[in-house]
């Protein structure tokens, strides 16, 4: 071989290397187009409780796959045209799609109506979430929300007064009992010792015990009919108290929903179906095409889902029975709460994520509310409506501003 032909050789050898050098640092330093800026990843998280967290989780299989390091395993470009249009990837042949469609048929994900932007968003979360691992399980779940104090359920208005008044009573009578029955067994011992009494002294001394005598006494009379009377006003006090509370309050519904298996288990948002709770005053009862976002393709044979479907044939609403109701006189916005306020949906509605069957958790009872608007801090943090309001706050109290500081114990708050 000549020696211009190995210079040659030599020559295409190092361009070759050259060009695939540069090919991995040009790679490198664009990477793989996902965002890794805060706003982006918190939006990006947003996004993924309100449309994938139904299904899908980063670090467990769920309905459908993990979604850690998907990033890696295809490209942006690929996942892109695959979220928006998963059937029309299937069907094009495409390998890796229709294996993710063999493992878990028949179930298959709807189109996602997602912009470009969104998806690289919801791909940052993923690929955050992945870098950080698996959360640890704290020790002490806080539910009440950052700035918020849960309200306490010891505010009960009760007759606890009433019942110590009432136990003072029977105590201090027993005491007076007692101290009797010595008195009178040290009289009779002293008087016996007496000599010179007259008959009817000796008589009454001799007079054996009688315990009929003693009930038809009047003191016995008199004092059990005044703790007959204190308890029956105690039950008509709890009585009257209780009207409208309905807490424990449990009804039958008219499909077997269970929230310990749907916002437990799969850890599905309440926001994807209740989705009034951030813009509206009611947080509304999900309608039956947003059950059909999963169940068109899961558990289609289930009598419960099948219930569903003949509402949807019927075009009859599901007649859900309502747990939660608050009377017509109090007015009660929950975009306030739990948008401005920042109070998580557990504060008042308890660990509905372990209900399988829901139950009014919370009183609901204005005494109720006005505890937790005492006790709450206002979550102004960068909320540049209450600047003015925290700064008037501050000039005169070095306390927190809660509920109550701002308005939240007027009448007309609730009532007008």
């Amino acid at each position: 071989m000549s020696i211009g032909r190995s210079v040659l050789r030599l020559r295409y050898t190092l361009a070759v290397v050259c060009g695939l050098l540069l090919t991995s640092v040009t790679a490198f330093a664009q990477g793989d187009g996902i965002p890794t800026d805060e706003a982006s990843i918190s939006a990006g998280m947003e996004l993924f409780d309100g449309n994938c967290s139904s299904c899908h989780q980063v670090h467990e299989k769920g309905v459908g796959p993990a979604l850690k390091n998907v990033y890696e395993r295809r490209d942006v470009k690929w996942l892109t045209s695959f979220i928006k249009h998963p059937g029309k990837t299937i069907e094009s042949g495409d390998a890796y799609a229709v294996a993710l469609y063999d493992k878990f048929k028949p179930t298959i994900m709807p189109n996602q109506d997602l912009s470009d932007a969104e998806i690289l968003q919801v791909l940052a979360y993923v690929k955050d979430a992945t870098i950080k691992g698996p959360a640890k399980p704290e020790a002490a779940a806080d539910v009440a929300g950052a700035g918020a104090t849960a309200p306490q359920e010891g505010m009960v208005v009760s007759s606890n007064l009433l019942v110590g008044v009432i136990i003072g009573l029977l105590v201090l009578l027993s005491i007076v009992l007692i101290v009797l029955v010595v008195l009178a067994n040290v009289l009779t011992q002293y008087l016996r010792q007496q000599k010179g009494l007259d008959e009817d002294d000796t008589a009454y001394i001799n007079e054996k015990f009688s315990l009929a005598a003693i009930f038809k006494s009047q003191v016995f009379i008199g004092m059990s009919s005044f703790v007959f009377v204190m308890i029956v006003a105690k039950v008509t006090i709890d009585s009257l108290f209780a009207v409208g509370v309905q807490q424990g309050y449990a009804p039958d519904q008219p499909i077997q929903f269970s929230h310990k298996l749907h916002a437990g288990y799969y850890e599905i948002d309440c926001k994807y179906c209740h989705t009034g709770v951030e813009k509206s005053k009611n947080a509304n009862i999900p309608s039956a095409n947003i059950c059909m976002n999963c169940h068109n393709s899961i558990r289609q044979n289930s009598p419960e889902i099948q219930k569903i479907y003949a509402a949807i044939e019927n075009n009859e609403p599901i007649q859900w029975v309502r747990v939660h109701n608050l009377p017509d006189l109090a007015y009660f916005n929950h975009s306030q709460h739990v948008k401005v306020g920042g109070v998580e949906c557990q504060t008042c509605h308890g660990e509905i994520e372990k209900m399988e069957v829901v139950q009014q958790h919370s009183l609901l009872t204005m005494g109720w509310c006005i505890d937790c608007h005492r006790q709450t801090d206002v979550n102004a943090k960068g909320n540049a409506y209450y600047d003015k309001m925290v700064e008037m706050h501050e000039a005169t109290s070095k306390d927190p501003m809660k509920v109550k500081d701002i308005g939240g114990l007027e009448c007309a708050k609730c009532h007008y």
